[in-house]
């Protein structure tokens, strides 16, 4: 294969490393790496695994081409799914590349690459320092991909935690918030307090559990516990009521009978919570959100429904997936985590989660849980629910006692 120009084979890099290196220079090795490339020559044979090559060494050189200085070098070994970038070029006070301008760049390169060809790119990058480093070439490409790869575990675990720790944040600050500005009766204060103490609660026990579950992995799941579902969306809705409000947004919570799930309450409530929380971050400002319970033998189901922009039906698998969001949540904020956190829960416990059109304009999503015999007294109806816990979203006026808080609490056990 004829490699376009300004992209080398990996040997004709190797004098110019050396020279950089005799001259005391540290050389940043960036590496990029398209797995399709032996997959597709398995599948489909090594003439698709080549064009699907040349496609990409081309957008590697033009992606390359706007984000590297002119003296930096390009290569690729031909039949290999390897892309390299040495940045032999000095930084402008004539040190080293620093680190996070080889990082910069090679997340720039990558999302291009992977943009125009559809694929996912796989990267690393390799401070290289001694010419132990270019002897064994090949073996710091795979170690430059380790470090990528360590590298982005970290982030991900990092940005999970933060994901995680944000809504009971912003509830906890929502309630305090309102208690200081707002001149509340007794009832009202003891209440929004109860709300506040619980979320602290709920977010000791995240912090205490975080290196020991982690919501990505692929460990076995933890013991599952009952949980009543009914009396897990209402305390998560209450959770969410500083969002809501601060929205402008109303909640209505419907349920059918008695709810009990296999499923840890913690868990159930990360669920709940990050599939509302969506739900008020897509849904139209003022407007309204449908949150229902159902038993379906053998499943609980729990329904969320928004009247937002919805979700397009060639994405509705996708936006399950890492760091993965709809093109209608290109204007929201979002780390493209809180989706795929709710599936490994679901699917940990047994269930599922899915996507579909909602009877108000927007998104339907739909979580099955396994149903158990109910474990609890008879389930709150609709009506007492509403008066207490969901009116507080039409008006701050309306809001009652705080009687259905305290028995929805320990009705989970917090």
């Amino acid at each position: 294969m004829n490699l376009p120009r300004r992209v080398d084979a990996l040997a004709g890099l190797v004098p110019r490393l050396l020279a950089a290196l005799e001259r005391g220079c540290d050389v940043p090795l960036l590496v990029l790496r398209l797995p399709e490339v032996a997959r597709l020559a398995w599948r489909d044979g090594r003439r698709a695994a080549r064009r699907l090559e040349r496609e990409t060494v081309e957008a590697f050189a033009g992606a390359a081409e706007r984000v590297m200085r002119e003296g930096d070098r390009l290569a690729h070994e031909p039949g290999s799914d390897w892309f390299v970038i040495a940045m032999l070029t000095p930084a402008r006070d004539g040190t080293t590349a620093l680190t996070l301008d080889a990082r910069s760049a090679l997340e720039r390169i990558a999302a291009t690459m992977s943009l125009v060809t559809g694929r996912r790119m796989e990267t690393g990058w390799w401070p290289m320092t001694t010419r132990a480093d270019v002897d064994a070439f090949e073996g710091t490409i795979e170690r430059a991909l380790e470090r990528g790869a360590r590298e982005r575990e970290r982030y991900e675990f990092l940005a999970t935690v933060g994901h995680e720790l944000r809504t009971p944040l912003t509830s906890i600050r929502g309630y305090i918030e309102t208690l200081l500005d707002d001149d509340l009766d007794a009832a009202t204060s003891r209440r929004f307090l109860e709300v506040a103490r619980n979320e602290a609660l709920r977010l000791g026990r995240l912090v205490d559990g975080m290196l020991d579950f982690s919501l990505l992995d692929l460990s076995p799941p933890p013991a599952a516990g009952v949980t009543d579902l009914v009396a897990a969306s209402h305390a998560a809705i209450e959770a969410l009521a500083p969002i809501a409000r601060e929205a402008g947004m109303t909640i209505e919570a419907r349920h059918d009978g008695e709810a009990a799930a296999r499923i840890d309450g913690d868990a159930c409530m990360h669920v709940l919570l990050n599939v509302i929380e969506n739900a008020l971050k897509y849904g139209s400002r003022g407007g309204r959100i449908w949150v229902r319970v159902e038993r379906q033998d053998p499943y609980v189901h729990a329904i969320v429904d928004d009247d937002g922009p919805g979700v397009a039906l060639t994405e509705r698998d996708r936006i399950f997936e890492h760091r993965t969001r709809g093109v209608a949540s290109e204007a929201a904020r979002g780390a493209g985590i809180g989706l795929c956190i709710v599936r490994t829960i679901v699917e940990r416990a047994g269930g599922s989660v899915s996507a579909g059109d909602s009877p108000l304009g927007g998104a339907r999503f739909l979580i099955r849980l396994p149903a158990v015999k109910a474990e609890f007294r008879a389930t709150v109806s609709w009506k007492s629910v509403r008066g207490d816990v969901t009116d507080y979203f039409c008006s701050r006026e309306r809001i009652g006692s705080g009687r259905a808080l305290r028995f929805l609490s320990n009705r989970l056990g917090i």
